[in-house]
């Protein structure tokens, strides 16, 4: 384990460096590069992480926090992949590209992730109550 860590430090300092080489011979902007190097960090840091402590605390005190957790796992990996086209600035350069609204289907896409979730958490608390009172 301690060989695979070294050797997977090693690529990961590689391919840094030869990142940072690649970007100091053909960087147009490096203002904008840094724009995009440290505005993601400071968005995680200041606002990502913080809120997913604090939906994290609110959520252990549930009694349905597994299917709440699932529900909230697909809900961030879906807002994760539709970020860059909800926030694209401007039109479409080729507005077939994407047809459909891609706002409202995110939108339909989360109530089904929370309609689902809702009835997880339904069926596990029957479960429960069921174990409970010692039915079958």
């Amino acid at each position: 384990m301690r060989v695979a860590r070294v050797v997977l430090g090693v690529c990961g300092v590689a391919f840094i460096a030869v990142g940072v080489w690649v970007l100091g011979r053909g960087a147009e902007d490096p203002g904008q590069v840094a724009r995009w190097v440290v505005g993601p960090l400071i968005v995680h840091d200041a606002v990502m992480a913080p809120l997913t402590l604090l939906v994290g605390l609110v959520v252990a005190r549930l009694p349905a926090r597994r299917a709440v957790r699932g529900g909230l796992l697909v809900a961030a990996s879906l807002t994760a992949v539709a970020c860059p086209v909800l926030f694209r600035p401007g039109p479409l350069p080729n507005p077939s590209v994407l047809p459909l609204s891609y706002a409202r289907n995110w939108l339909l896409a989360l109530g089904l992730v929370a309609a689902t979730t809702l009835v997880a958490a339904l069926a596990g608390a029957r479960a429960r109550r069921r174990d409970r009172t010692g039915r079958k």
